[in-house]
């Protein structure tokens, strides 16, 4: 709780609030400084969208490493600090001439991985609801980028069959849209995103037993719409009736599926899976395979297949 005595509070005050797991206090916090962060930025970088971009990342720094900050009344100074050191990052990719900089916080300008957010409890269920605020297409590259290993621009692209550079644009949209989300939503209502990814990975571990029993057909009828369309990693398209075939043939030839990860939305969920081989066989398929699904109130009404490049 923070205590106002007179006014507003202070920035001691919501650090302390927002150190303590307290959302609302953290969005206020920057929010108050947003401005100052801005001007910064523009003052290096000129009036561009470098400019946005930069307060955009040094927010996301700002979400995963606030309880840095050593003096509770140099909020201000430390954010405009992360912001000058983003700008002076996008200058050296510009400029074959490099920038110096402090060692001390040489470390701040590093692009910050929002998964890294969602291990911070208090903060995880805020992210997610802020995700669920983007549109489908935005949803989708985000969730690729940041939370799956298909994070390359050029895989992102093959996967949802875009254009790199559409890619590209979309991802910072995103990130413009998302640092925006997590600002205006900080004192709302978030969903458990921990029980919706528990629900999601025990119904990809059940379709998976599923089919290894040969009873795949059955499980697809209970979740997806008759009408549903599978693309596969050829570019070959069915309809749903194909795939428990696909995958009756796998399993005849001593292949497996093991899920190793899973990332849940309302309209999106994404399976990681890892194909082992058969043993006399190692080479048989390919390592993993990533299942896309487009869902239709719960019901998947669209899935995309997609081997990954082997790293």
């Amino acid at each position: 709780m923070i205590d106002v005595v007179s006014g507003a509070p202070q920035d001691s005050e919501l650090l302390r609030a927002a150190n303590s797991g307290d959302e609302g206090a953290l969005g206020l916090l920057l929010g108050r400084h947003r401005a100052g962060m801005q001007a910064v930025a523009v003052s290096v970088l000129g009036h561009s969208h470098d400019a946005e971009d930069a307060v955009q990342e040094a927010v996301m720094i700002a979400l995963r490493r606030i309880s840095d900050v050593q003096d509770p009344d140099a909020v201000g100074p430390w954010l405009k600090m992360v912001v000058r050191n983003v700008c002076r990052a996008r200058l050296r990719k510009m400029s074959a001439v490099p920038v110096a900089e402090p060692a001390t916080v040489a470390r701040l300008d590093a692009v910050p991985d929002p998964a890294e957010v969602l291990d911070q409890h208090a903060l995880r269920d805020w992210v997610w609801t802020s995700l669920e605020a983007l549109t489908p297409g935005l949803r989708l590259v985000t969730l690729l980028r940041y939370f799956t290993d298909v994070t390359s621009y050029e895989e992102i692209a093959a996967l949802c069959e875009l254009p790199v550079g559409t890619v590209r644009s979309r991802l910072h949209q995103a990130r413009a849209k998302l640092t925006d989300a997590l600002l205006s939503s900080a004192d709302g209502v978030h969903d458990d995103v921990a029980a919706v990814t528990a629900l999601h990975r025990g119904i990809a571990e059940d379709f998976m037993e599923s089919g290894r029993r040969g009873q795949l057909a059955s499980t697809i009828a209970d979740r997806w719409s008759a009408e549903a369309q599978v693309l596969w990693p050829t570019g070959k398209r069915t309809d749903i009736g194909y795939l428990p075939e696909a995958f009756d043939r796998d399993v005849s030839d001593g292949v497996r599926q093991e899920v190793v990860n899973v990332v849940a939305s309302r309209e999106i969920v994404i399976w990681e899976a890892a194909l082992i081989s058969p043993p006399e066989d190692p080479t048989h398929c390919p390592p993993s395979v990533v299942w896309v699904q487009h869902l239709d109130q719960d019901r998947v009404r669209k899935v995309r297949l997609y081997h990954p490049r082997k790293r």
